[in-house]
């Protein structure tokens, strides 16, 4: 019985871009099904870049590589090339020993892969961006709605003193009115004093009456 082998191999797959574009699911698939139909077991596959073709292939003049690497017998990998040629959504496709590759050298990003990275970078980084922006707008609104309520409250207790001062002027007022009758009524009781003193010296000054004993002559 046969030992089956499977070594590590890398496979550029070139398909249409407009139809990448507009069926990137159904390009996946069908690389997937040509893999599998060699009993490739498939590691990934990832978009590699896209870009304007030296010349035409199969009538088309942009072409989207997809990178994959997968395990497949060895002998298996005509096979493959010859389901590439046969099939409908693959163009292209270079396969190339991969055994040297390590695990890090798999996982490395390809063109589109730190594109996509950096335009998410971009992006959240634009979000931040608006959200700094946000948060200081909210911040100026809340600054001049403190400082809005303070100059109202300092209009407020600008206009208090005046009608404080009204107050007082009034009650200056009052205390003004009820001062002279005060004065008035105080005055008049040294008057009526004086006025009784004067009767009592004129009433001690004038002569008692003579009595019928005293007008009597002397016998």
């Amino acid at each position: 019985m046969k030992t089956v082998v499977k070594r590590l191999y890398e496979g550029m797959f070139l398909v249409d871009s407009a139809l990448a574009a507009s069926d990137w699911d159904g390009v996946n698939d069908a690389i997937k099904k040509v893999l599998e139909r060699s009993e490739a077991e498939i590691i990934s596959i990832r978009k590699w870049d896209e870009c304007s073709l030296a010349y035409e292939i199969k009538g088309k003049s942009r072409g989207t590589y997809l990178l994959s690497y997968f395990r497949v017998d060895g002998e298996n990998v005509a096979n493959i090339e010859r389901d590439v040629v046969l099939s409908e959504k693959i163009m292209r496709v270079l396969i190339l020993n991969a055994e040297p590759m390590t695990e890090a050298d798999l996982e490395k990003d390809t063109p589109a892969t730190a594109a996509e990275s950096r335009q998410a970078k971009a992006e959240a980084a634009k979000a931040e961006a608006a959200k700094a922006e946000a948060a200081k707008e909210e911040a100026a609104k809340e600054e001049a709605a403190k400082a809005e309520a303070a100059k109202a409250e300092a209009a407020k207790a600008e206009e208090s003193p005046p009608v404080e001062a009204e107050a007082g002027k009034e009650e200056a007022v009052a205390v003004e009115e009820v001062k002279p009758a005060e004065v008035e009524v105080a005055s008049e009781e040294p008057v009526e004093e004086a006025a009784a003193v004067e009767e009592k010296a004129v009433a001690e000054a004038e002569p008692e009456p003579e009595t019928a004993e005293d007008t009597k002559p002397a016998e």
